[in-house]
């Protein structure tokens, strides 16, 4: 819960003639991550290939077209078949009946590909026939002229004089046979020898040019009626090839469907192989797998080889296993925010996992800010209906759902603190307090929230570096002991400031620990390197270095400070959340006097404003306040993604 989950590293050593049944034990309940160990097969020496390479390749190729018969049919892949692979396909065997069905499909689609196209072709040739359907004018007199050079087409009725005023020079004919208030259909013509100039004036006015149909002859709605019917047939001829796909599908398709998964897993299989290292007799890998598998997977890889090898070698959570892949294992209901966490880095196998902190402040920080229980009901009941998939437009979210139930959920809890209820203020007695009116204690309360969880922030970061041995970090960091020193003395020396003579702490106390933590921040790299024994202790000049120090601490002072008001936010928004209702009551009460229906309609349409667009702002608000000064504290990132062998992976949804 606290940690990403114990992993033990595995070596496994297995006799060539158990690879594959091996293989397919470690690949089939996707808990070994799998490292690269082909670097001590003699082949890659040689830069030859394999032949299991040879495998992966030619199953990767059956396998894409297969996908593109799947996809050419409009089948569904299925899902896996619940008996397990007994063996790699044989390659040979599956080639001649993916051949064809191939051809089957291909000769099919490639006919419907062409009616489309015909069609799509007719229609566009129909287009620009119909504006001059009424015209007696036989189109094959236009087509290849042995002296004239003619256009019929479309142009801007805004440069037709252009058009005239480039043609001045040479003989012409210019008519517009249709136009409205932008376009005009025309026809020029003019003297073959003066091609050149009648292209170039036609292109400037952006005369366009009509494709007029080599295969039809006559007038344009003699042409126009033929097109049609043409269009006709090639729609017939598709819906007849749409019927012999469909037809196809109900044929091919569960074959298809079994191809591929039976394909797919051969390549994990054959690929998972390529990556052990290949000595004379011997395969060798090397992986991770979660703790509590051991045992099971080494029984199971006996039952498959008697022969095999297996050696584990439990990993520390410290500085020397940042290698070790992270396995976040938590409850559905924590999934929202474990993709929160994830979002920003993967924690480090020594680290904390802060999905569970996360998963505490989140909602709460959520609710401070947007505290109202009806408005946090409906957000909790979206949210309900997200993680659910109730809603069509929505089910690429439904991993958020979670976060905004629990979060709309807090935010109801907050409304009753507050006593808001779709922004009105007088239907419920707080049980604590009114935001909008006492401003200055909800503010003031905020910054004592965010000192708190500051500190613990700093705390949970020190024993991150404790855990993982990073002693230099532990004691000299900003986020270190050093770094919780000064913030420390900062608020004691403002506290006995305020408080005087009643503080119960001398305010020599936190004089001390003020110097003693800003001497520890000035010059951090030279006690980390002290205490981790790097050679020399300060790189570069001295002046230089004692320049760099005293912006070191003014840049920790600053991000304390800053940190520290970054939790007003949470007053403040709570207090604007009020006066945003306020507001769209006084607007209700301007556009309806009297709570008319017009009052109500401005209420409704105003609460569903405040809690989407502010329910939003406020989700963003939280984020940053978690990501850059929660996070900020004590979480580093840069784990390695745990990723298991699997002979059937999961499709992205």
């Amino acid at each position: 819960m606290f940690f990403p989950e114990a992993m033990t590293e595995v070596e496994l050593i297995v006799p060539a003639k158990d690879i594959l049944a091996v293989t397919k034990v470690i690949s089939s309940r996707g808990i070994f991550h799998q490292a690269d160990s082909s670097y001590l097969s003699p082949d890659v020496k040689s830069n030859l290939p394999s032949v299991w390479q040879e495998k992966v390749v030619a199953y990767a190729g059956l396998e894409r077209r297969i996908q593109n018969i799947v996809q050419t049919l409009g089948a569904d892949e299925g899902a896996p078949s619940k008996t397990e692979l007994e063996t790699i396909l044989d390659i040979d065997a599956v080639r001649p009946e993916i051949d064809k069905i191939e051809q089957e499909v291909k000769e099919v689609s490639e006919k419907l590909g062409w009616e489309h196209k015909r069609v799509e072709q007719l229609e566009n040739t129909l287009r620009q026939l119909e504006p001059v359907a009424d015209i007696a004018l036989d189109i094959s007199t236009l087509r290849n002229p042995h002296y004239l050079y003619t256009v019929l087409g479309t142009m801007p009725v805004a440069k037709m004089e252009r058009l005239q005023t480039a043609l001045e020079r040479i003989p012409f004919v210019f008519l517009p046979l249709r136009q409205n208030n932008q376009n005009a259909v025309v026809w020029l013509a003019g003297d073959k020898n003066n091609t050149d100039i009648l292209e170039r004036a036609a292109r400037s006015a952006y005369l366009n040019a009509f494709s007029l149909p080599e295969d039809y002859q006559g007038t344009p709605s003699e042409i126009i009626q033929s097109l049609q019917k043409d269009i006709q047939i090639a729609q017939k001829n598709i819906e007849i090839l749409k019927t012999e796909i469909n037809r196809l599908r109900k044929t091919h398709e569960n074959r298809i469907q079994t191809l591929l998964w039976d394909l797919r897993a051969s390549r994990m299989l054959t690929d998972a192989i390529v990556r052990f290292g290949q000595l004379r007799y011997t395969y060798v890998t090397v992986g991770w797998v979660p703790t509590q598998e051991i045992e099971q997977l080494s029984q199971r890889i006996k039952q498959a080889s008697k022969e095999a090898m297996l050696e584990t070698f439990p990993t520390k959570r410290d500085g020397s296993n940042q290698n070790v892949p992270v396995h976040l294992q938590h409850a559905q209901a924590l999934k929202p925010f474990q993709s929160l966490v994830t979002t920003y880095a993967r924690p480090r196998y020594g680290e904390i996992d802060p999905t569970w902190l996360i998963a505490i402040t989140f909602p709460l920080l959520y609710g401070a800010m947007f505290g109202d229980l009806g408005q946090g009901l409906v957000l909790a009941v979206l949210g309900w209906l997200i993680a659910n998939r109730k809603i069509k437009a929505l089910k690429s979210m439904a991993g958020l759902g979670g976060l905004v139930l629990a979060c709309g959920l807090m935010a109801a809890v907050f409304g009753v603190l507050y006593g808001s209820v779709f922004g009105f203020e007088n239907v419920l007695h707080p049980l604590w307090m009114s935001p909008i009116n006492n401003i200055m204690p909800i503010l003031e309360i905020a910054i004592g929230a965010g000192i708190v969880i500051l500190s613990f922030g700093f705390l949970i970061g020190i024993y991150n570096a404790w855990r993982m041995k990073e002693w230099g970090r532990l004691f000299f960091d900003h986020n270190g002991v050093s770094g919780l020193l000064l913030y420390w003395s900062f608020l004691g020396l403002a506290a006995s400031t305020l408080l005087g003579a009643s503080f119960p702490i001398p305010a020599g106390v936190f004089v001390i620990m003020a110097i003693v933590g800003g001497i520890s921040v000035m010059f951090a790299e030279v006690f980390r390197h002290l205490v981790e024994g790097h050679r020399p202790l300060i790189e570069g000049g001295i002046g230089t270095y004692m320049i760099q120090a005293v912006f070191e601490l003014f840049e920790a002072v600053i991000t304390y400070l800053s940190n520290s008001l970054s939790y007003v936010r949470v007053g403040a928004f709570a207090v604007a959340h009020g006066g945003l209702s306020a507001a769209i009551f006084i607007l209700a009460e301007l556009a309806s006097p009297g709570h008319g229906i017009g009052y109500w309609i401005v209420v409704v349409f105003g609460n569903i404003f405040i809690t989407g667009f502010e329910g939003l702002i406020v989700g963003i608000q939280t984020m940053r306040l978690s990501y850059y000064e929660f996070f900020s504290k004590f979480f580093t990132g840069g784990g390695a993604r745990f990723e298991p062998l699997t002979l059937y992976p999961a499709k992205e949804e």
